[in-house]
């Protein structure tokens, strides 16, 4: 009997040995939990330049953007700016549950950081493009309340800002099509908001150095992150909408937060999105794109309203998430424990009307949710 026990550890042992693992301090992870952590990287990752927008990563037009964006130039009273907003002392978002321009709106500030990595823009993803996403404040009578007539010409008759814009442009502003010259405000905006990438973070050194099987290197990662890593990329499952380099898949769900707006009504959230975006005179599919070949605006033309997109939002990236408090669409979340609460204790009674929703209730211990946010603050 003692041979066969024996015989049974030597046997479980041999398998034991037989899975990969990489040790880091107390913390072991697997095979393909590695290969997990690897997706999120490298970063910064390489991006190409926008082809729809023509001045994407020309140094004249993301000096003349940067100018805009800081200036109450574009605003109708002069009183607002897009800072007002985008804080870039507080990660290019404003730290306010609702934001605030000429009036409150309805929805929380998402910060501008790495927007040239999305697919779709705003909480609803109403825009496709980021020149077009930079023109929506401008337009908006609760933001900048502007008009193109305004912007053109505000920039016709001052000296500074139309140098700027020829510049840019090689042309002045255009005297016959105030349209056309306030979309070029929003390509500038655009170019320097492309600018505007979060720095690398300790998960990126650990990250790299999991990559490289360089175990020295990987342990100055808090244990506690580490942990709460395993959560994240395991019980967590939350990589299933946080994926790669950027943590976000760039797509739309239903978190289960209320879509009542506190003004009144309902946000109908990507349905109304989309309901928008075929409206918009700005789109990849409008004569405004600079691309002749139009490569990215496939997913405009055949995109489409459904019963499930109510109440969906955008999948926010998680860079950078410790410094973007309020959280959810609406701000209702105040810190980071908030949210992981929210999803462990989700009600999925609200969710997943068609059947189609990737979110579940964690049902996440004490410990757990204060490990998962260890590893978001690393982020």
């Amino acid at each position: 009997m003692r041979l066969a026990v024996n015989g049974l550890l030597t046997s479980l042992l041999c398998v034991s040995a037989a899975i990969p693992t990489f040790a880091a301090d107390n913390v072991t992870f697997s095979d393909d939990e590695r290969t997990s952590i690897i997706s999120h990287g490298p970063w910064p990752p390489k991006v190409s330049l926008d082809p729809s927008n023509r001045v994407s990563g020309n140094k004249s037009a993301i000096a003349f953007g940067r100018e805009l964006f800081r200036s109450r130039f574009l605003s109708a009273s002069r009183q607002h700016s897009c800072i007002t907003c985008h804080k870039p002392n507080a990660a290019y978002a404003d730290g306010l549950a609702l934001s605030s321009g000429v009036t409150k709106v309805d929805r929380n500030t998402i910060s501008l950081a790495n927007l040239r990595l999305n697919r779709w823009y705003g909480w609803d993803g109403g825009s496709d493009n980021l020149w077009a996403q930079s023109i929506r404040p401008i337009l908006d009578a609760r933001e900048l309340n502007a008009t193109p007539a305004l912007i053109a010409k505000r920039l016709r008759n001052d000296p500074p800002f139309s140098r700027g814009y020829q510049s840019s442009f090689k042309t002045s502003p255009n005297a016959h099509d105030d349209e056309q010259v306030l979309v070029n405000v929003g390509k500038a905006l655009a170019a320097y908001q492309e600018t505007v990438v979060t720095p690398r973070t300790i998960f990126d050194d650990f990250r790299d150095a999991l990559a490289r099987k360089e175990t020295k290197q990987a342990k100055p990662y808090p244990e506690t992150a580490k942990r709460g890593l395993k959560i994240f990329i395991g019980k967590g499952k939350c990589g299933l909408c946080h994926q790669g380099p950027n943590f976000t898949n760039g797509e739309f769900d239903n978190a289960g937060v209320r879509y009542f707006k506190p003004s009144g009504g309902i946000d109908k959230g990507r349905f109304g999105g989309i309901q928008k975006l075929k409206k918009s005179p700005y789109t990849l599919l409008g004569r405004f794109n600079d691309d002749p070949k139009n490569s990215l605006g496939v997913a405009t033309r055949h995109v489409a309203r459904s019963h499930q997109s109510w109440g969906q939002f955008r999948v926010p990236s998680l860079r950078n998430v410790l410094r973007t408090a309020p959280y959810m669409h609406d701000g209702s979340l105040a810190i980071l424990k908030d949210v992981v609460q929210h999803y462990s204790t989700l009600n999925e009674e609200r969710l997943h009307l068609d059947g189609g929703g990737l979110l579940r209730r964690l049902d996440l211990t004490d410990i757990e949710i204060d490990e998962l946010v260890a590893f978001l603050e690393t982020l």
